[in-house]
């Protein structure tokens, strides 16, 4: 049923139309009716042009908006890439700094070593100096300590002397009685070794140091070791 009413409107339509033809002729004429159709053709004509040159437009456009949105990634991705090379350039830039800090103090550090080895080497060098004149000044009294204490000064390895008495001893006037002096490093006397021991070395050595009266100190030591043998010949 619905489909015959359809089909009935659509004859409905088409008798209609015709009629309105059919009037519109009567009352414009065919030529003027013609001359409208040519235009409504040619408007559909220039409307056709335009819209396809307006879709041609439009899809450039949109290429376009498409190649702008790639160079637009793409800067982006450069604009990253940048970033990420500045803060590799300032990291970088960084450790260089803190290395040449770091090479600064390691060379002021190293310099302030120079000079205090330059400084250690001046004291040595002065304690040396002053050790081997103290050295000559005893070997040159040596005459006179053999003369009057019958006494043998030795020089031997570090800068030391050895000091040999004999006619201590009345039953044995060659026994050695020895005793091995140096200058430590404060460039004070010590006795490095003393055979036969004698109980009292410590108290003439303190002496020696405060009087720094050699003379009385090798005599002392004498006189301890002449006391040593009488103890031991009783």
């Amino acid at each position: 049923m619905a489909n015959i009413k359809t089909e009935d409107e659509i004859i409905v339509f088409e008798r209609e139309m015709k009629e309105f033809w059919t009037k519109l002729k009567s009352i414009y004429g065919t030529e003027q009716i013609n001359q409208t159709l040519a235009l409504r053709d040619s408007c559909k004509e220039s409307i056709k042009a335009l819209s396809e040159k307006w879709s041609k437009k439009l899809k450039e456009g949109d290429l376009m908006i498409d190649k702008i949105q790639e160079y637009s990634n793409e800067i982006l991705q450069q604009s990253q890439h940048i970033s990420e090379n500045q803060e590799h350039l300032t990291e970088i830039k960084t450790n260089l700094n803190q290395e040449e800090e770091q090479k600064k103090d390691l060379t002021d550090s190293i310099q302030e070593l120079k000079e205090e080895l330059m400084k250690k080497k001046e004291i040595i060098s002065s304690k040396n100096k002053a050790t081997k004149e103290r050295v000559e000044r005893l070997c040159k009294s040596k005459v006179l300590f053999e003369e009057r204490l019958g006494l043998e000064i030795r020089r031997i390895h570090n800068e030391q002397l050895q000091f040999i008495f004999r006619h201590i001893d009345h039953k044995d006037p060659d026994k050695p009685y020895v005793f091995t002096l140096s200058i430590n490093e404060q460039g004070d006397y010590e006795v490095t070794s003393c055979t036969p021991p004698l109980d009292c070395i410590a108290e003439f050595q303190l002496k020696v140091r405060e009087t720094n009266n050699f003379s009385a100190f090798v005599a002392n030591i004498r006189k301890a070791f002449t006391a040593l043998s009488c103890k031991q010949s009783a």
